[in-house]
């Protein structure tokens, strides 16, 4: 066979990719509906407490809580101004939803990522491995998510979720393994003069020094499941990609900038909560 030939024939990875997709449903299908229950259950759960009482009510709780927290008056002004404004837009439920969404993304990226960044910054054999898997995550169309995800859970918000978890969950684990490297060799070196065990060591040295860092992934986290989340209305997520995507097939250019208001709002208010000046 000559090399022509072999660079005319097509490699299936197509065919394999989707063998292997066909395989796991096909013996897997328990564990994912299970996993699926968790995620729907904790969306519930966000939801539920979002959704409580008033929009009012909740707009100056949340005020409240950044004037005190904060210890910022403009931002807590801005933040009920903002929210008053989606409430006229009648974007409030979808806005709910996609908080709801949003927090579940975070949590579970967060529950993960830190982990795996931590086991980055203490193995070269786990750095090594999860390098050029970050790198494929962090580089493939988010839209490309929503295939398998679309494919092991259905149409829904799980599956706008767990779509959002893979394209989130990069930054937390890169972030907090660039913090933990960057904790200089003399701390740690007296620490383990005071007789710190390495566990000590992660509490009491290496985590809060890289805290900042590991705060940088978390806004970046929430930042990148806004906006997948918005995207993951195409296999049927609520929120407020939902009107986005139904003022594209109608071509509705009010409902359009409504709703991608909607969705600056939320995401500068995001960016304020959860920026930390380093």
């Amino acid at each position: 066979m000559s090399i022509i030939d072999i660079l005319s024939t097509k490699i299936p990875i197509g065919n394999w990719i989707e063998n292997i997709v066909d395989f796991i449903i096909l013996n897997f299908s328990g564990p994912l509906d299970l996993f699926s229950e968790v995620i729907g259950s904790i969306i519930g759960s966000f939801e539920s407490v979002l959704s409580f009482g008033h929009p009012l009510l909740f707009i100056i709780i949340f005020g409240l809580a950044t004037w005190k927290f904060k210890k910022d008056i403009k931002l807590a002004a801005f933040i009920v101004l903002g929210f008053i404004l989606v409430l006229n837009l009648r974007m409030w439920d979808p806005l709910i939803t996609t908080m709801a969404s949003i927090l579940t993304s975070v949590f579970v990226s967060l529950v993960l990522g830190i982990p795996i960044g931590i086991l980055k910054a203490h193995s070269r054999m786990v750095d090594v491995i999860t390098r050029p898997i970050l790198d494929f995550m962090q580089t493939i169309p988010p839209f490309v998510y929503l295939i398998p995800a679309l494919m092991f859970f259905g149409l829904g918000n799980v599956s706008g979720v767990i779509a959002t978890v893979v394209f989130a969950i990069a930054p937390p684990i890169r972030l907090t393994n660039l913090g933990i490297r960057q904790v200089s060799d003399e701390l740690k070196e007296a620490g383990r003069s005071f007789g710190c065990t390495p566990l000590q060591m992660l509490y009491k040295v290496e985590l809060p020094l890289a805290l900042p860092s590991i705060m940088m992934g978390v806004n970046q986290c929430i930042m990148l499941s806004l906006s997948m989340v918005v995207i993951s209305a195409m296999i049927g997520a609520g929120g407020l990609g939902k009107p986005v995507l139904r003022s594209l097939s109608t071509v509705d250019i009010g409902l359009g900038f409504e709703a991608g208001l909607g969705v600056v709002i939320l995401a500068m208010i995001l960016d304020r909560l959860f920026s930390r000046d380093v």
